[in-house]
């Protein structure tokens, strides 16, 4: 009788723990920590099983083993971990949130200081026709200062000349990343973080894998164009993001941006 006097917050307690479960799988498929993910889960449901059973030895060196690998979680997730928690804290809030949006709590009342999307994908299709490669950081609300200080600090207002020359294969500020805020060029030469993720297929190089890298780390978004084949890739949260045409990118940047 006790199973059938299910009340509404225990369906309430399973839906929000398979969701919490589903979204750190997304967090590590197809990553190595995806396996080691797997054998914690296993672990976890073995350890609850012999408790239901009552088998006191072997539910007691598991209850250690669970206690102690707690610590141990900390240091193998950390990047998953620290992806997370800037999944759920920043952009959801303040760029996706509309009723903040409404109220203008994040955004001033004119959209004068906003990102000139349009200038942006026109210097890329330009650079791609040419084979120009590029690396672009869009700043969301994730402050970037940690890797603006390693390059060139700017405050030039965008605009595509200004694009295709800092990645003019001549220029002294082509190599590394350009950082945009709003509408302006605030760095430049800037050296991002290269993700380790062995998902990323071997044909792109280390401006795609430093692309995957920051948006990993932090809510900002990429744009790459490679140096080999003129192709223009989208990169959000760490992952390639596919359009058919630089209409349809323009029009997810700009989803992504409010």
């Amino acid at each position: 009788m006790d199973i059938l006097s299910i009340r509404f917050l225990d369906i309430l307690d399973i839906v929000l723990i398979a969701l919490l479960l589903y979204n750190v799988y997304k967090l590590v498929r197809g990553t190595v920590a995806v396996n080691i993910f797997i054998g914690i889960v296993i672990i976890y449901l073995v350890w609850r099983l012999t408790q239901l059973l009552q088998m006191e030895l072997l539910s007691s060196v598991l209850d250690q083993f669970v206690g102690v690998g707690m610590f141990a979680l900390i240091v193998v997730f950390q990047q998953e971990i620290r992806k997370f928690l800037l999944m759920i804290g920043s952009a959801n809030i303040t760029y996706n949130g509309r009723f903040f949006r409404n109220l203008k709590f994040t955004r001033n009342d004119s959209d004068d200081g906003a990102t000139n999307i349009d200038v942006i994908v026109d210097a890329c299709e330009s650079m791609g026709r040419n084979k120009t490669g590029a690396l672009i950081v869009i700043q969301r609300s994730t402050k970037l200062d940690f890797v603006k200080n390693s390059g060139d600090e700017m405050n030039i207002e965008l605009n595509q000349p200004i694009i295709e020359s800092i990645f003019f294969k001549n220029s002294p500020l082509h190599d590394g990343a350009m950082v945009i805020e709003e509408n302006k060029v605030t760095a430049t030469r800037v050296i991002l973080p290269v993700s380790n993720d062995r998902s990323i297929p071997l044909r792109f190089g280390l401006r795609h894998r430093a692309a995957v890298g920051i948006t990993e780390k932090t809510d900002a978004l990429a744009l790459v164009v490679s140096e080999e084949t003129g192709q223009i890739s989208y990169i959000r949260d760490g992952e390639f993001t596919m359009f058919e045409s630089n209409e349809e990118l323009r029009e997810r940047i700009k989803e992504d941006l409010r």
